[in-house]
C-alpha cells in the first residue's frame, strides 16, 4: 500500500487503525478461545453431544458478536481515532479504512471461530490452507482495487474484507460438509446457555487479558502519534513484518492450548508438560531464526511497504530495538497457552495485565517524559516481555495450575 498510495495511506492502514482492530477482534477471539478449550476437552473425553452443542453455540456467538461490533465500530471510529491524536493528514483515510473493515466483522469472527473449532479437534492443516488462500486473494484484490481500479485506501480495506468473507465461507462449508462429530448443522445454530456460561467463564479472562494488552498499545500508539507521520508510517511498516513473528508464535500457543485441553479431557496429564517443553523448544528456534532474518534483511523487507528513506530508517530503528528480544516472549505464549488449556485462565490474565499492561503504562507516564524518544518508547515492549516471562516461569513451576 505504501508503495502505491504513499506514506500517509500506509500510516492510515496501520498505527491507530491497527491497534483498534486488534483491540476489538482479539478480545472476541480470546473470548471464543473458551469455546476452543471446552471443545478440545469434550473431544478428548469423547463427549460428542456436548462438543456439538459447544460448536453451535460458538458459531452463534460469532454471528451476534460480529453484528454488534460492526454497528458500534462504524459509529465510534471517528471519535476514538480523534481521541488517540491521530495525525490530521492521516485521520480521514484512517476513518475510511476502519469503517469498511468493521463492516465485515461477521466474516472475521466466523472465520476465527471456525478455524478454532477445527484446531480443537486436531485439524490444523485446513486452517492453514484457508489462511494461505485468504492471503493470496487479499494480495490479488489489493493490486486490483488499489492499482488497477484506483479506489485508494477504500480499495485496500475492501480487499481485506472480501478475502475474509471468502475464508469464512470456506470454513463454514468445511464444517457443514464433514461427516465427523464436529459437523455444523445450520438450523442448530443457537445458544446453549449452560455451555455459553462455561465458554465465558473460561474465555472472558483471556478476552480481558487481550483488551488490557491492547489498551496499553493504544496508549503507546497515542504517544507515538505525537512524533509525526514519518514515525507512524515507519512503525506501520515494521508491524507488517513483525506480524510474521506474532502469527508463528501465536500458532505454537494455540497448538499447546488445544493439545493441553485434549489431554486434560482424556486424563493424560503427563503428556501436558511434555508437549509444553516441545512447543517451547520449537518456538525458541522459530524466534531466533526470525530475529536473525529480520535484523539482516530488515531494510529490504521494509522497502516492500514504502520507498520513503525516512520511513524505512524509522522502521529499521524500531526493528533493531524489538526483534533481537523475540525469544524473551516465548514463555508468555507457551506457558499461558498450556495453563489456559486446562481451564485456568484467571492467573494468566492477572500475570499478563500486571507484567505487560501496568508496567507499560508506568513506563509511559514516569519514564517517557524525561526520555522522549521513539526508541525509548518501544523499549517498553522487550522490557515487559522479559518481566512477564519471568512471572510465567515462576507460576508454571511453582503454581498448582494442573489440578487432576
Amino acid at each position: 500500500m505504501g508503495r502505491f498510495l504513499g506514506k500517509t495511506a500506509l500510516a492510515a492502514a496501520g498505527g491507530s487503525t491497527a491497534v483498534l482492530i486488534n483491540l476489538v477482534v482479539l478480545f472476541f477471539i480470546n473470548l471464543s478461545s473458551g469455546a476452543s478449550v471446552v471443545i478440545s476437552q469434550f473431544y478428548g473425553a469423547r463427549k460428542l453431544k456436548e462438543m456439538s452443542d459447544t460448536i453451535h453455540t460458538a458459531i452463534a456467538m460469532a454471528l451476534v458478536g460480529g453484528l454488534l461490533i460492526s454497528i458500534f465500530g462504524i459509529f465510534l471510529t471517528p471519535p476514538v481515532l480523534r481521541a488517540m491524536h491521530t495525525p490530521d493528514d492521516v485521520l480521514p483515510l484512517a476513518i475510511i479504512y476502519l469503517q469498511i473493515y468493521f463492516g465485515g466483522m461477521i466474516a472475521v469472527l466466523v472465520y476465527n471461530v471456525g478455524t478454532a473449532i477445527l484446531r480443537a479437534v486436531g485439524d490444523s492443516r485446513r486452517p492453514l490452507y484457508f489462511l494461505i488462500v485468504a492471503c493470496a486473494i487479499n494480495v490479488v484484490l489489493d493490486l486490483l482495487l488499489v492499482k488497477v481500479i484506483p479506489m485508494g485506501i477504500a480499495g485496500a480495506s475492501l480487499a481485506t474484507v472480501l478475502a475474509q468473507i471468502i475464508s469464512a465461507l470456506l470454513v463454514i462449508i468445511t464444517l457443514v460438509r464433514t461427516k465427523e462429530a464436529y459437523k455444523l448443522t445450520l438450523r442448530k445454530i443457537r445458544f446453549d446457555f449452560p455451555i455459553l456460561r462455561r465458554i465465558i467463564y473460561i474465555g472472558f479472562p483471556a478476552g480481558v487479558q487481550s483488551s488490557m494488552f491492547q489498551l496499553s498499545n493504544i496508549l503507546i500508539q497515542a504517544t507515538l502519534n505525537g512524533f509525526g507521520t514519518d514515525v507512524v508510517a515507519g512503525w506501520t511498516a515494521f508491524n507488517k513484518i513483525d506480524a510474521l513473528y506474532w502469527m508463528g508464535s501465536n500458532a505454537f500457543g494455540v497448538s499447546i492450548m488445544t493439545f493441553a485441553g485434549q489431554n486434560f479431557g482424556a486424563g493424560k496429564f503427563d503428556r501436558i508438560r511434555k508437549s509444553s517443553r516441545i512447543c517451547l523448544a520449537m518456538d525458541a528456534a522459530y524466534s531466533l531464526f526470525l530475529s536473525v532474518i529480520m535484523i539482516v534483511f530488515g531494510r529490504v523487507l521494509l522497502m516492500m511497504f514504502s520507498t520513503d528513506a525516512v520511513v524505512i530508517s524509522n522502521g529499521y530503528q524500531i526493528l533493531l530495538t524489538m526483534a533481537p528480544f523475540y525469544i524473551t516472549y516465548i514463555c508468555v505464549e507457551i506457558y499461558s497457552g498450556t495453563i489456559r488449556g486446562v481451564g485456568n485462565t484467571v492467573i494468566p490474565m492477572l500475570i499478563t495485565c500486571f507484567g505487560i499492561c501496568v508496567l507499560r503504562v508506568l513506563w509511559i507516564f514516569f519514564w517517557m517524559p524525561a526520555h522522549h524518544t521513539v526508541r525509548m518508547l518501544v523499549s517498553s515492549y522487550p522490557l515487559t516481555w522479559i518481566f512477564t516471562s519471568f512471572l510465567f516461569v515462576l507460576y508454571y513451576f511453582r503454581g498448582h495450575w494442573l489440578k487432576h
